[in-house]
């Protein structure tokens, strides 16, 4: 019996797809998850204890910490069983132990700091020889910010595509936007601008301070909202005369094949309890959202001509807006828009739209 394949609660994979898919070898992978929480005991049994009257914060950091180690180790147990073909023994919390290790082994939402992210164990450590590419890209990715919203100071995310544009989704762009005869303008009292910034802050060690981060830009105008897919192009001011990076690579052909091709997408998730997430995974990810992360996947599906691409990258709803760029040669290949828990996720194939006249009119630079 396949792990997807089980009746009840667990159907599979958060990220759909299973871990015999997502690992090439489900022994390794448990090896390596019970070689770093030993080493993560052994550290904590090191440690010493908290002295008396120490903060709360700090105790519900610790026992955050022991669930999910707890988490881990059934999941590992459940991986060795799958391993051996025994997947009809495993039980719910061992289940849910190999969902966990999906995500952060898998498909994984690496922190993004300073612009870098940390080296990664296992399959994703292929992410280091991009390096330099991948730092590109994220330099080029921002998260939406607005004023006046009555109840939002922040919507999605967006990318650099255009000397002078941005991309989101239209359901981002409709929250602080208007139509308003043959186009669009900003609803009254309202403004956005898009961050490149938004990490989570890196612990700051005694030494030089680290450089600022980049500058955001101000959205000046709607260029145009698609009328048959969910995208919207923004026009953007630079940031204090500075000049605005050289837009991203759009695709403006698609790859030699689609399902199965390495992706990762960049944006800024967000904990959207309408989504379904198991209040369970927010112990899994520590509470840590709304910052910038890369995303790791696959591209599942694809039909030709149509305006729908599937991925299987960790994402939550704050990614809404956010580049899926190709691995290979890190072309935007898609505009995220949309996912459900175990279900997988949706994006608009962009090389479909390079004859579309709003994004002409954006000038997308089209590779």
């Amino acid at each position: 019996m396949g792990y997807g394949s089980r009746s009840g609660s667990h159907t599979g994979s958060p990220v759909a797809t299973g871990p015999e898919q997502v690992f090439g070898d489900l022994g390794a992978v448990a090896a390596r998850v019970r070689s770093r929480l030993e080493a993560e005991l052994e550290i904590q049994e090191s440690a010493q204890e908290l002295p008396p009257g120490v903060a709360p914060a700090a105790e519900i950091g610790r026992f955050a910490q022991e669930e999910r180690a707890r988490v881990l180790e059934a999941g590992v147990t459940g991986l060795e069983k799958l391993a051996a073909d025994r997947a009809d023994e495993i039980d719910e919390d061992e289940y849910f132990g190999v969902e966990a290790i999906v995500l952060l082994e898998g498909r994984p939402a690496i922190l993004v700091q300073g612009q870098d992210f940390p080296p990664q164990p296992g399959d994703w450590s292929v992410l280091d020889a991009s390096r330099t590419a991948i730092r590109e890209s994220i330099a080029r990715v921002g998260r939406v910010e607005v004023t006046g919203h009555p109840n939002l100071d922040w919507i999605g995310t967006a990318f650099l595509v255009g000397p002078e544009a941005v991309m989101t989704n239209r359901h981002v762009a409709a929250e602080f936007s208007r139509a308003e005869g043959a186009g669009w303008s900003f609803q009254q009292g309202m403004t956005a601008r898009v961050d490149p910034g938004e990490e989570l802050p890196a612990h700051q060690a005694p030494g030089p301070v680290p450089a600022a981060g980049p500058l955001p830009y101000e959205i000046t105008g709607v260029i145009g909202i698609h009328p048959d897919v969910d995208l919207a192009l923004l026009r953007i001011a630079p940031p204090d005369g500075e000049p605005l990076p050289t837009p991203l690579a759009v695709a403006a052909d698609a790859p030699a094949s689609v399902p199965g091709r390495p992706v990762y997408v960049i944006g800024y998730p967000a904990w959207d309890g309408r989504r379904n997430e198991p209040e369970s995974m927010r112990r899994i990810f520590m509470d840590v959202y709304n910052v910038k992360r890369l995303q790791p996947g696959m591209a599942t599906e694809f039909t030709p001509g149509g305006l729908v691409m599937g991925h299987d990258c960790s994402t939550l709803g704050g990614n809404s807006g956010s580049p899926v760029f190709d691995l290979t040669d890190h072309r935007v290949l898609g505009l995220h828009y949309g996912g459900r828990y175990r279900t997988g996720n949706v994006a608009v194939p962009l090389w479909e739209l390079e004859d579309d006249p709003l994004l002409a009119k954006a000038e997308v630079n089209w590779v």
